[in-house]
């Protein structure tokens, strides 16, 4: 799985890649065949804003969030990508069945 991030408006340290590795890596634990992940992080005036586009075997995720804090947002959009990988993994698997 290739992670690469990006900061706009912002210098992305190294404990935010790490955070940002860590719950996407956790994406894995669901399905297998996560491929690219690109992060973009985003900071505009109050508002802290992380975006993910996701691909997988068959499609392309996205989720974004928007807080006052880059970790919650980051941890909000990893949320949502999950649930956004699980919804595809039953989907596959009601359609094989």
């Amino acid at each position: 799985m290739q992670v690469s991030i990006t900061g706009h408006h912002i210098e992305v340290t190294e404990a935010m890649k790490q955070h940002v590795e860590e719950k996407i890596g956790k994406l894995k634990r669901h399905f297998d065949h996560v491929t690219d992940v690109h992060v973009i992080l985003t900071v505009e005036k109050l508002e802290q804003k992380a975006e993910a586009t996701v691909q997988i075997s068959g499609a392309t995720l996205f989720a974004d969030d928007v807080q006052d804090n880059m970790y919650t947002a980051i941890d909000n959009m990893a949320d949502k990508l999950d649930r956004q990988i699980i919804k595809y993994k039953e989907k596959i698997q009601a359609h094989r069945s």
